[in-house]
């Protein structure tokens, strides 16, 4: 066995002590300047070494001790000294003293600097209640960062909590740059990993209003991580027995169940690109629907609230929708919870029951109307044309081009077409492992959709709609958007030259491109993340709403279109929107604004899209105008 040596020990124990920071190394060098100063002390008392001034006087110990002390620490103290011998004595100290306080200042300015770069990292605890939480960083926090904080315009001190695997300072700065209108909104940034129990204590997970869990927009098994994320968060060793309120995003279908397995009743899952192809789709075949739904799902303007109002218990349901001015009466949440919009005109409201409204705010939501006069010679009733044969035209594909075609052919009339035109070589394997509708043909062309030429060969003109996905499979989003931009523009030029109005919906991905697509007139954009970001939000503030969207979006239920205004009143008529109500009451639609189709480019009107509007205020509309309803069909 080999004998460790006094002098191994000794240096072991010095490393060991000198690992433990700053704090090690100034304790090291308090003792190096004590040392310094009591040898210097004994030399002078020992050898009587004294200034020149004071020659025959005596110091004792401690006025030496002191005059030592202060040549080690002030280097111009050692200039008034006399007498050669202590000269020399007292400037070797202090030689040492700037020796012991310039490495002093280095340790000083390294500990300091180190403190800093972990308040970079945003490691502390979060001292915050009642705060909103949002784990992940992806392209729609931006947006939803945006409407919480509208919808928090009316709260006190509201806070915001953003934890994701980035660098704190650049989320504070893209925050600050991206997110304008705050108010006294405030943002807290932590870096660390979502999956981690120890990273999720410091965001104060027990005290969160609400949990907002964004999915990763570039990992393959991005669900993967939401389960592991939502089983770090319902399963964390700290947490609160009372039940959290989570909104996740999910991408498969397969994948709900195990969601809702691992936080049950905790967590209102968002299938995005399920809602998004529903949207693309009832958005190709109705222009103007989604800014509808930008304005429904957004808190700028009207909002979905759920209440229940006892006053008008025993009333049936198409009498509730005139017993509000300001707002409108979408349906009811049943018992159990189910939402069912645009129920029979004829149900009557029971005791327990709720009603689902638009309205401005959770106050405005109140039975204010004044007696409804119906002008019955205004109101009409047309007998709506069959459906028509549609063809299709998509071009590009992506993750949600599968999903889209499913839905199209659960909406067309039999013998419609669809044409997929893409670079890709996946796109038959993909769209064929949905369940398709006998209704809709498909068919495959592999070339690219922003090509002059293949448009040109294509005829554009002859489709009923064409939608414009964003190639975000290949390309990265600002690269997307500028193809989607490119594609755009050559599809408004062919049609011009043909004179040809043909309904386009195209996938924007970036809100800011949105203002560069307005040049194309094209007659509808989706903006994934906006719409998407907004649901988000509006479920972290009210879970119920979650059953609101599933059955607006869904093509079983009733959902909302924009019809002719003369399928409900005689041109020319100014009447009140209480007529329009009327009319539509009496084809079981519920009436929920309009649009005026002189505005239909302009976006300071909303491109012409009034929701909720006063229905004691008179209103005449042109021909071309729509009403927008909640229907069946």
């Amino acid at each position: 066995m080999t004998k460790i040596k006094l002098s191994q020990k000794l240096r072991y124990r010095f490393d060991n002590t000198m690992s433990r920071g700053p704090g090690a190394l100034m304790l090291w060098l308090a003792i190096l300047t004590m040392v310094m100063i009591i040898i210097a002390t004994a030399i002078v008392l020992i050898f009587s070494i004294l200034p020149e001034t004071e020659e025959g006087a005596s110091m004792g110990v401690g006025e030496t001790l002191w005059q030592t002390l202060m040549r080690a620490m002030d280097a111009g103290t050692v200039a008034g000294d006399a007498g050669w011998g202590f000269r020399i004595l007292m400037f070797v100290v202090t030689l040492g003293g700037i020796f012991i306080l310039s490495t002093l200042i280095g340790i000083l300015s390294s500990g300091i600097d180190e403190k800093l770069q972990e308040l970079r990292k945003g490691r502390s605890f979060v001292v915050e209640k009642d705060h909103q939480l949002i784990l992940g960083w992806n392209s729609k926090v931006f947006t939803i960062i945006n409407e919480l904080a509208t919808a928090n315009s009316n709260q006190k001190r509201p806070r915001i909590v953003v934890m994701a695997q980035e660098d704190k300072t650049m989320m504070e700065d893209e925050i600050r740059e991206k997110c304008l209108n705050l108010g006294h909104t405030k943002v807290i940034c932590r870096s660390g990993d979502p999956n981690d129990t120890h990273d999720l204590s410091i965001v104060n997970l027990n005290e969160t209003k609400s949990i907002v869990v964004l999915s990763s927009e570039t990992a393959p098994d991005a669900d993967a991580q939401m389960i592991k994320i939502l089983l770090a968060i319902v399963n964390h060793p700290d947490r609160k027995k009372d039940p959290f309120h989570i909104v996740a995003e999910i991408r498969e279908q397969k994948n709900i169940l195990l969601g809702q397995i691992v936080a049950k009743d905790e967590v209102e899952l968002l299938l995005t690109d399920d809602l998004v192809s529903r949207i693309m789709v009832q958005t190709c075949r109705q222009s103007g629907l989604s800014i509808v739904y930008t304005e429904i799902t957004g808190f700028d303007g009207d909002e979905i609230y759920i209440i229940e109002e006892p006053k008008l218990v025993g009333e049936r349901f198409g009498d509730i929708l005139f017993k509000y001015n300001d707002s409108t009466i979408l349906g009811l949440q049943l018992h159990g919870g189910k939402i069912q919009l645009n129920p029979p005109m004829d149900f009557v409201l029971e005791k327990g029951l709720k009603l689902v409204a638009l309205t401005e705010d959770d106050d405005t939501l109140i039975i204010n109307a004044p007696s409804a006069t119906i002008y019955e010679d205004a109101i009409t009733f047309v007998e709506e044309d069959k459906p028509v044969i549609e063809k299709t035209l998509i071009l590009s594909w992506n993750r949600k081009g599968p999903s889209i075609v499913r839905e199209m052919s659960a909406y067309v009339p039999a013998g419609s077409e669809l044409l997929i035109v893409s670079s890709h070589d996946t796109v038959e394997a993909d769209y064929k492992r949905m369940t398709i509708s006998d209704n809709l043909t498909v068919k495959v062309m592999q070339a690219d959709p922003s090509d002059r030429k293949v448009l040109e060969q294509l005829v554009v003109s002859d489709y009923t709609q064409i939608i414009v996905l964003s190639n975000t499979a290949k390309l990265e989003l600002q690269e997307a958007d500028s193809q989607t931009l490119i594609t755009l523009l050559h599809l408004r030029d062919l049609l011009n030259q043909n004179d040809q109005n043909v309904r386009i919906v195209s996938e924007i991905m970036d809100m800011r491109n949105r203002e560069l697509a307005s040049v194309t007139k094209a007659d509808d954009f989706v903006v994934s993340d906006k719409l998407i970001a907004q649901m988000v939000s509006q479920v972290s503030e009210t879970k119920e709403l979650v059953q609101v969207f599933d059955d607006m979006f869904d093509a079983d239920g009733s959902e909302i279109y924009l019809k002719p205004m003369s399928n409900y009143i005689k041109p020319g008529s100014e009447i009140d929107f209480f007529t329009v109500v009327e009319s539509a009451k009496r084809q079981n639609q519920i009436a929920i604004g309009y649009r005026v189709m002189a505005n239909q480019y302009d976006k300071e009107t909303s491109y012409g899209i009034v929701l909720n509007p006063l229905k004691s205020k008179k209103v005449s509309f042109a021909p071309e105008d729509k009403i927008i309803v909640l229907a069946a069909d």
